[in-house]
């Protein structure tokens, strides 16, 4: 196993470029596929990719908030102090990244952006504190994680089509979360996913010392360094004591926790926006001060610089995929080799292909989502099936997507290249269980 990790993370160092030079080499792609493949006009794709360029950028925001806000709750001393104790009875670098799979698999399961964020924070914790611990591997371990969420809470095609109102609900009716992610075959793969994983992860540990990559004691130094926020206003004046005041964070945390209750009591549903307003009022109350939460804020700014310059590429991508028709093309290149009850298995390996091109879940079953349910209908195989294997090729991609590497990145401090060899190893075992898994479910029509 040494050595196939060994094979994989030589061939990323020395072809896999930085996250940007990817998106764009990613963008100059599919203009060139849309040209060719299905006869746009250049001029046509490129106002296609120029006009859906910003089509992200409430999701960029929503996703640069809940990193930064998101280091601000973890790194708050009450989480800090929960960590620690989670870290503190691990004490073998294999046992760590066990630790680190297990956390970020079932944050990511609970809910996709607390799992980015609390993976990689209990990793760096973790390889700060247990000597011998593979940096590069410990990181990609709790990245791994995330592919959960594509089985999870927040997996957001079955939330989707679960709820009235939805944009196929004609087509396709409503699809119960018992019929997706709460059914056996999928709380079985799950289970799978979350006992086999981390045993993976742990196995490709390097044994021999000389191939450990430890933690730079730079990339650790956010994790101590506390904001004291002298700069904001010295001692005694009345500029100061509202700076440290402990009432002013206790009553807006308190508002914010109260609307919070107040909107799940009225039958609001969990999104990314409550998620981001609820992370940033217990941040506030957790830190204390004011001058704290700005400290701790200002430290987590800076990993997000990735996520607002590269996700507007992949917003031009997604554009021009819809655009052109490539989507369509890609998928009936599948669909017309299956049958009712390889549909699913099809509709897996096209929706992993189309994810490199479209990441965002919910926006790539906008654009597959209604060819893979015609498809499903005209051969009489489950739509149920079918939107899952949309969501698992989406979350199995994933872990090979820079697009959704990037946090985790920001967090490390580490390079693409230092994790991908890894990630692609994981990858490919999570194929292994999503394929096994949705073929026997398939196998079930009829």
């Amino acid at each position: 196993m040494s050595k196939i990790a060994g094979f994989f993370t030589e061939l990323m160092r020395r072809y896999l470029p930085d996250p940007f030079v990817f998106a764009i080499a990613l963008t100059l792609l599919t203009m060139v596929m849309a040209i060719l493949l299905e006869g746009q006009p250049a001029p046509a794709v490129i106002l296609s990719w120029g006009k859906g360029f910003w089509n992200l950028l409430a999701f960029t925001t929503q996703m640069a908030v809940i990193l930064a806000m998101g280091y601000v709750l973890a790194a708050a001393p009450l989480t800090d102090r929960l960590l620690d104790r989670i870290v503190g009875a691990v004490h073998t670098p294999r046992g760590a990244v066990i630790v680190a799979t297990l956390v970020g698999a079932i944050g990511s399961y609970l809910n996709w952006g607390f799992g980015l964020v609390i993976g990689g924070i209990i990793a760096k914790k973790l390889a700060t504190k247990v000597r011998g611990v593979h940096y590069p591997l410990i990181i990609a371990a709790a990245y791994s994680g995330f592919t959960m969420y594509g089985l999870g809470l927040s997996a957001s095609i079955p939330v989707l089509i679960s709820t009235p109102g939805h944009p196929l609900e004609k087509s396709m009716g409503v699809v119960p979360l018992s019929e997706t992610i709460f059914s056996l075959p999928m709380l079985l793969t799950s289970l799978v996913v979350l006992v086999t994983l981390p045993l993976l992860n742990a196995w490709l540990h390097p044994r021999n010392p000389a191939d450990v990559v430890e933690i730079k004691p730079e990339a650790s130094a956010a994790d101590t360094a506390q904001g004291s926020g002298h700069s904001l206003g010295g001692d005694g004046t009345v500029a100061a004591r509202l700076n440290h005041s402990r009432l002013l964070s206790l009553a807006i945390g308190l508002c914010g926790v109260g609307y919070a209750v107040l909107y799940f009591r009225a039958g609001g549903s969990l999104d990314l926006n409550l998620i981001n307003f609820m992370i940033l009022f217990l941040g506030v109350l957790l830190l204390g001060t004011p001058v704290n939460y700005v400290a701790k804020l200002n430290e987590g700014i800076k990993t997000i610089s990735g996520i607002i310059l590269q996700y507007p590429f992949y917003a031009g991508i997604m554009a021009i995929m819809a655009g052109s028709g490539l989507v369509d093309s890609i998928s009936r290149v599948f669909v017309d080799i299956a049958t009712p009850q390889t549909l699913p298995f099809w509709g897996l390996i096209s929706s992993f292909v189309i994810n490199f091109f479209a990441p965002s879940g919910g926006g790539h079953w906008v654009i597959q989502g209604p060819f893979m349910i015609d498809a499903a209908k005209a051969i009489g195989s489950s739509i149920s099936q079918t939107s899952m294997s949309v969501m698992l090729g989406n979350a199995w991609n994933d872990l090979v997507q820079p697009f959704w590497i990037l946090p985790a990145l920001a967090l490390s401090k580490l390079s693409l290249k230092d994790v991908m060899g890894y990630t692609v190893i994981m990858m490919f075992w999570v194929g292994l269980v999503y394929i096994g898994a949705l073929l026997l479910w398939g196998a079930q029509i009829g």
